[in-house]
């Protein structure tokens, strides 16, 4: 059975950072290859710029799979041939489920039960994948309550998946200014 590791933050935390080196070191204390799970389209040239950044601090052995819909086809496929699986990120992939429906159906309750559906897909794909999984995620509601009705749904919805994959992680790491710090451990001494 596979692991689970959630590390969050905010925008430009570090967080990605963060969780490239726990892939390399969970690499190489295992003595297996990294497979990277890239959820991000590019819509514009500042979406490229992020991209850009995040391939060239990749070394070039680990093997990415860019998977903006179907990811947990991705982590099954992944997981066949790699000992650990980097996944960035999980409100991208929210975002882009999000944007596949309509605002009538958004707005339905079922559209819960749906993202629900999509996250315990992704951490079912996980467990049985034999790796070690590093899902990155933002922590988007921590900030102001957005204007519009798309930007607070998605707020909503980011923060009940980070819960449901902070569940089933054996460890979670919030980053934040650079430093990652561990909830689970923080956690146990409340």
């Amino acid at each position: 059975m596979g692991q689970i590791i959630l590390v969050t933050g905010g925008v430009r935390s570090g967080k990605s950072s963060f969780a490239e080196r726990c892939a390399a070191r969970c690499a190489a204390e295992s003595g297996t290859a990294v497979a990277y799970i890239a959820t991000a389209q590019i819509y514009d040239a500042e979406m490229q710029l992020r991209v850009d950044l995040h391939q060239s601090r990749r070394p070039a052995d680990w093997t990415t799979y860019e998977a903006p819909f179907s990811s947990e086809n991705a982590i099954r496929e992944a997981g066949k041939a790699h000992g650990v699986i980097l996944f960035d990120c999980v409100t991208m992939f929210l975002s882009n489920d999000m944007l596949q429906y309509s605002e009538e159906e958004q707005e339905r309750d079922s559209f819960a039960r749906h993202v629900e559906a999509r996250i315990h897909a992704l951490i079912c794909a996980a467990e049985e994948a034999d790796a070690t999984t590093i899902f990155v995620t933002n922590e988007v509601g921590d900030g102001i309550v957005p204007a519009n009705r798309l930007g607070r749904l998605y707020r909503d919805m980011a923060g009940l998946a980070n819960q449901q994959l902070a569940r089933h992680a054996a460890k979670v790491y919030l980053v934040t200014c650079g430093i990652p710090v561990d909830l689970k451990k923080l956690a146990e001494a409340v």
